[in-house]
């Protein structure tokens, strides 16, 4: 057996719920040990949020400045945008986020990190080495999330693209096609079009672009692509991927007969739970599958209340604000605080990079219904706001709320748009803080700002 090191806190994964859960235990006094496998930082600063943002943007910026009158707009250098994202991943090198762990007096375990019994990690180097890992208080894993592959005809053989190929190109293909329409697929699809892909096509196999979303959300979006010379295709599924020629093009077979040739066919369906290979079986989990948790973010149905999970690898809602915020709260139970998660199934706050962006917190109209809630749903065009006309011409989005009539509080709102996504943190102030819409009222927006489309849904409430 292996030499057993000891810490009260175990963390399996070093991506931003990992980190966050480490730095509060010591920050609390406790001592603490992270395991990676790969890169610290995790997912979000290598393959996800960080580098596929820094693609989104300059595309954004030309789009912003060709809405403004006497403004004129160059051509992308798309060398310097990969050069900003190679920076901005530090060239997927984790040597600049380790002295941060170094800091707090986290230890950091790099290998494979498995449970190997209650309490116990067991972590298997690259040079096969395992080192025993015993936790005095609490095991967390923060294994995050993987793309998840859906079992059509030949995909798997045609080296598709996932999030990771697409944020690591160092070409923009000619043809582009994207298999998803959810977070990543639309994102992708028009940063690479912006980029300067020639075709792009975008399929998804439900009736609309971003279908978890309010149904607005797809339809605004299907326009603004189809203006940039986007194809969108809804409501038909893939059948069978071709790649014949290593080299060569990818040709793929829609439900309805119709074939489509790209260079490159990027799989963005979703994602699920990187669980697969962490030893959950010998505590009575399954493999492969999200942990499930109680609102203390402790796995359920494993004896002892020593086993935690945080961030992606429980699947309540794969985001990394969200991760974090489980953090913070795993972290304060394992110090003796009362602590909850009140937000990962009501209230989550999510931001879709395309333009218009699209940004939720809280429930949709039909899940408020399912929910038995009675609601009254306002909407108001952002075109008729007059901070849209100083941003510039052709401005358009909506504001989306949906109140509990009972109740006279928000528990859902969207807002689309250019440049929305600053707005959405006063909506999920107002939902988290149950603020009744009559208080709102007082809180006045200043002008002339997008914020007063704020005013316009209240005055449309009534108030």
């Amino acid at each position: 057996m292996p030499a057993s090191d000891a810490f009260d806190v175990v963390v399996i994964g070093a991506g931003p719920a990992g980190e966050n859960v480490a730095g509060r235990v010591v920050d609390g006094g406790m001592t603490a040990v992270i395991v990676e496998r790969e890169l610290v930082g995790g997912e979000c600063s290598y393959w996800g949020c960080m580098p596929s943002k820094v693609l989104i943007r300059p595309g954004d910026v030309m789009a912003a400045a060709g809405r403004v009158p006497g403004v004129s707009t160059g051509k992308l250098d798309v060398a310097a945008v990969f050069a900003r994202r190679d920076w901005m991943t530090s060239d997927w090198d984790d040597s600049s986020a380790v002295p941060w762990l170094d800091s707090k007096g986290i230890t950091l375990a790099r290998g494979v990190g498995r449970i190997a019994g209650p309490r116990i990690v067991d972590v298997t180097s690259k040079n096969g080495t395992v080192r025993r890992l015993t936790a005095n208080k609490a095991v967390v894993l923060a294994t995050g999330s993987r793309a998840a592959m859906p079992p059509i005809d030949g995909l798997a053989d045609s080296r598709p693209w996932d999030n990771r190929s697409i944020t690591e190109a160092t070409t923009v293909p000619d043809r582009l096609l994207v298999l998803g329409g959810g977070a990543i697929g639309a994102e992708m699809s028009q940063a690479f079009r912006r980029l300067g892909s020639r075709i792009v096509t975008i399929v998804e196999g439900g009736d609309r672009l971003m279908p978890r979303e309010e149904p607005f959300v797809g339809g605004e979006l299907r326009a603004a692509f189809e203006s940039e010379g986007i194809t969108v295709i809804t409501g038909v599924p893939v059948t069978r991927v071709m790649r014949p020629d290593e080299n060569g093009p990818v040709t793929v077979t829609l439900g309805d007969g119709r074939t489509f040739e790209a260079d490159e066919i990027l799989v963005a369906v979703g994602r699920k739970s990187a669980t697969s290979d962490i030893g959950l079986d010998l505590v009575g989990l399954e493999p492969g599958r999200p942990v499930e948790v109680d609102d203390r973010l402790q796995a359920t149905g494993v004896d002892g209340s020593w086993l935690y999970a945080v961030g992606d690898c429980n699947g309540r809602a794969l985001l990394t604000h969200v991760g974090k915020y489980q953090a913070r709260i795993a972290a304060d139970v394992i110090l003796g605080k009362d602590a909850r998660d009140e937000v990962s199934r009501d209230a989550v706050p999510r931001v879709t990079f395309t333009d218009p962006q699209v940004c939720a917190v809280g429930l949709t109209e039909s899940q408020a219904l399912e929910r038995g809630i009675d609601v009254r749903v306002l909407s108001y065009p952002l075109a008729d706001v007059a901070g849209a006309s100083v941003l510039g011409a052709g401005i358009s989005g909506t504001g989306h709320l949906v109140v509990d009539q009972a109740r006279s509080v928000i528990v859902g709102a969207t807002f689309t748009g250019p440049d929305v996504q600053e707005l959405l943190h006063s909506a999920t102030v107002a939902i988290v803080g149950k603020v009744p819409m009559e208080r709102l009222w007082h809180a006045v927006p200043s002008y002339p700002t997008l914020s007063e489309v704020w005013l316009r849904l209240l005055e449309a409430y009534g108030l």
